[in-house]
Formats: C-alpha cells, structure tokens, sequence
C-alpha cells in the first residue's frame, strides 16, 4: 500500500466543525483521506472545505448530485473549483446527466475524480422494491455501474458484497469505493452489508469509507493505523 495513495477514507459526519477539526488534529494526512458529506457542507459551507484542504488532507466531497445535466455538470465544476480530490453524482440520474459531468470536468488540469452512487448500502432488497427498483441490490449495482463507466466516470460508490463481481466486470482501471466496512468486531450501525477492510481490499475495492470505527475511537490516529497494517498485510499476502 502506497503512502501517496491511502486507502481509507475517513468520514467527517460530525454536526459541527469543531468536532471534525478536533479529529483532524489527530490524524495524519499522509495515512488517510477524509470525506465531507451533506451535513458538515450544509453547515460550514465550501470555507471548511478549503480549510480541510490547507491542512494537507485529500477530501472526497460526498454530495451526491442527481439533477438535470446543466445543474450536475455545473455543481461539478464548482467543486473542483475548491480543489477536492474525488466527487460523486448518483447513476440513477441517468446518461445524460453523468456524461454532462464528466465533460465539464474533462479539461480541467487538477481534475478530480468523479464516481456514481449506484445503490445505497443502507438499502436492502425489500427497501428497493418499495421504490419500484426490480431485481435485487447486487443486479441494480451491475447495472448502475455499466451505465456509470459507458458515461465516461471513473468509478462508482458500492458495498463492500458487491466488490468482487464488480472488479471482475468494469476491469481493474474503475475505482470502487466502498463503505459498509467494518474492522472485526465492530458495530455494523446502519449499514446493511457489510465487510472487513482487508476483505473488501482482497475483494477488489480501491478506497474504503470508514466512519465510527476510527472517529469514535479513544485514539484515532491509532486505529487508523491498525486498519492499515491490516490492508498492507492484505495487499501483500
């Protein structure tokens, strides 16, 4: 596992900045890089972005677009603006709308990378067929992802369960990033489908999203690193 390229993405889902910033104070950018999701950007706006940014961390800004083309592609450009490092739109917002994102970005020098959510891994098959999704979660990522990548994206957002069939279909140039990843042990919370880190990484995952198991931890930094030991002796073994 390369120090210029973490593996684990740690989750900012704090209600407030001070609570992500104390966080930040105990980790170490070159081990990880960190997501901002809806809450923490709908309550310190793109500034904490930019902040997050100074202080070295790479920032997965996790907003899920799903909009009309125009509107996507636009929000995607104002992004990259901040410098983040990785973005997501959700593929249910269709082929037009994903291809209108990545043309936006394509010209730019520090282009970030763009991913699609497929299916939310805190949905089970009873979940989906409530909202007229036919099949079961694994056929709707398969289908989701091979629209994603005809669009033009990079990867896609799914669980950890469907990594393997997915590594096997998009080749080994599509990121796949997964939450749902849990160390041994650990509380599952709200996700449905879950897996080990090391797991997901043998399975075929590129970046793993990693919430409470380092974020609540008594030390951070320290469980942090743990789980990357175990992901190196994964990739090595």
């Amino acid at each position: 596992m390369s120090i210029n390229d973490p593996r684990v993405i740690v989750a900012l889902d704090f209600p407030d900045t001070a609570t992500a910033t104390a966080l930040l104070d105990r980790l170490d950018p070159s081990a990880c890089r960190v997501k901002i999701g809806k809450e923490m950007f709908t309550r310190a706006g793109p500034a904490f972005v930019e902040q997050v940014a100074a202080r070295g961390f790479e920032i997965f800004l996790d907003l899920k677009y799903h909009d009309i083309p125009n509107t996507v592609a636009g929000a995607c450009a104002a992004a990259a603006d901040l410098g983040v490092w990785m973005i997501n739109v959700h593929a249910s917002g269709g082929r037009r709308m994903m291809e209108a994102a990545a043309e936006r970005l394509a010209g730019l020098q520090d282009r970030p990378l763009l991913i699609a959510v497929t299916i939310l891994t805190s949905l089970a098959q009873q979940d989906l067929a409530e909202i007229g999704y036919p099949g079961t979660p694994a056929d709707n990522v398969r289908r989701l992802a091979g629209l994603a990548e005809a669009s033009g994206l990079d990867g896609v957002v799914c669980s950890p369960l469907e990594v393997e069939v997915l590594r096997a279909e998009r080749g080994a140039g599509f990121r796949l990033v997964t939450p749902g990843v849990r160390p041994a042990g650990a509380a599952s919370d709200d996700q449905r489908r879950v897996m080990t880190p090391a797991d997901a990484l043998r399975a075929g995952a590129s970046y793993l999203v990693i919430g409470r198991p380092v974020t609540a931890a008594a030390d951070p930094l320290a469980s942090l690193q743990a789980i990357n030991a175990e992901l190196a002796q994964a990739l090595s073994g």
